[in-house]
């Protein structure tokens, strides 16, 4: 018995020129995603107190904000 951390992301697209491209990445503690980055919101959010707090962070972190967005592209 011990903590589970893992980490998903995952590229959606419906049309062949991959034009409607969404990246979603999400932060996963003990089998619950504590916070999610979705390329069609353009920033991270928190789903438990620690991942809002950790949200926060990264949203006022423009390196970090720049970097995910720009994921979508590659």
């Amino acid at each position: 018995n011990g903590y589970y951390h893992s980490d998903w992301n995952r590229c959606i697209h419906s049309s062949r020129d991959f034009s409607d491209m969404v990246l979603v990445f999400n932060y996963i503690f003990n089998k619950d995603v504590y916070i999610q980055f979705n390329s069609t919101v353009g920033k991270f959010v928190g789903y438990t107190e620690h991942g809002v707090y950790n949200a926060e962070l990264m949203n006022n972190d423009t390196n970090i904000l720049q970097q995910w967005r720009a994921q979508v592209e590659t």
